[in-house]
C-alpha cells in the first residue's frame, strides 16, 4: 500500500500493519480490565485506575507484578504466577459467558488492507491459550483472515519492548521497519511502536482517553482501526 511521507516528499510503502487485540480489533466489554483488577485485588492489593491503565498493554505477568507492588503487596514469584493463573481462569469464564466481538468496521478494514497487499498481524499481551479462545470466538484464523498472530509466549518480553512487532515482521517476511505500522489503544502500544521504529497509531476504541495517547510519541490518533484503509489508501500518512 502506497503512502506519502510529506516530510521527505517520497512515496513510502506500508507492507505490514500490526494490531493489538483487546480494545483495538476486538471488543471484549472491558473483561480484560475487570479480570486483571480482580486477580490483583484478590491478593489484597488496591488497584488505582491510573495504574491499571498504565500497565494494561503490557504482558499480564509483568502487569500483575507491578500492580501488586503499587497496591501495597510485595509478591513472591509463585504468588505472581498464581495470580496470573487466576487472571486466565477469570477470562475463560467470562469469555464463555460473553464472547468477544470484532469492533465495528475492523473486519472490513483488515480485508481491505490484505486485498491491497498489506500483511496484517495481531500482537497481544495475552498468552497463546487466551488468544486462541478469543480468535475462535470470532472465527478468525491465520492465513484465512490474518497473516500472523504474536503473543507474549512468542517473545522474551512483552510491550513496551519491540519484540512482538519485530516477530510479526519476521513471520511475515517484512524487513524494513519504515514500512510497518503498529496500532493499539493503550500508551504501551504506542511505546512499543516507538521502540520498534515503526509508524505508531493510537486508536480510541479502548479505554484510554485521547489526551493520554496524544501525550505519547505518535504519528496518528484515529477513532478506530476501521480508519486505517482511508489513511493509507488516501496517501495521507505523515510521519515524524
Amino acid at each position: 500500500m502506497t503512502t506519502t511521507d510529506l516530510h521527505s516528499g517520497r512515496t513510502t510503502m506500508i507492507d505490514l500493519v500490526a494490531l493489538d487485540i483487546a480494545g483495538t480489533t476486538l471488543d471484549d466489554g472491558g473483561t480484560v480490565y475487570d479480570a486483571l483488577r480482580a486477580a490483583v485485588e484478590e491478593r489484597g492489593a488496591t488497584v488505582a485506575p491510573d495504574d491499571l491503565q498504565t500497565w494494561m498493554g503490557t504482558d499480564k505477568v509483568t502487569a500483575i507484578d507491578a500492580l501488586l507492588r503499587l497496591g501495597g503487596v510485595t509478591p513472591t514469584t509463585h504468588q505472581v504466577a498464581e495470580s496470573f493463573d487466576r487472571f486466565r481462569a477469570i477470562l475463560r469464564s467470562r469469555y464463555a459467558e460473553q464472547p468477544a466481538v470484532i469492533l465495528p468496521g475492523v473486519a472490513d478494514a483488515v480485508r481491505t488492507l490484505r486485498a491491497a497487499g498489506v500483511k496484517v498481524a495481531l500482537t497481544t499481551g495475552f498468552s497463546r491459550d487466551i488468544v486462541d479462545l478469543l480468535l475462535d470466538s470470532v472465527g478468525w484464523q491465520v492465513d484465512t483472515h490474518l497473516d500472523a498472530v504474536v503473543t507474549t509466549d512468542d517473545v522474551p518480553a512483552g510491550r513496551p519492548a519491540p519484540y512482538m512487532i519485530h516477530r510479526a515482521m519476521e513471520w511475515t517476511g517484512v524487513t524494513d521497519v519504515r514500512r510497518v505500522l503498529a496500532a493499539g489503544d493503550t500508551v504501551v502500544d504506542l511505546r512499543a511502536a516507538e521502540n520498534a521504529g515503526v509508524v505508531s497509531v493510537g486508536v480510541l476504541t479502548g479505554q484510554t482517553p485521547r489526551e493520554a495517547l496524544e501525550a505519547e510519541p505518535h504519528d496518528h490518533v484515529l477513532a478506530s482501526v476501521s480508519a486505517l484503509p482511508e489513511l493509507l489508501l488516501g496517501a495521507e500518512l505523515v510521519t515524524r
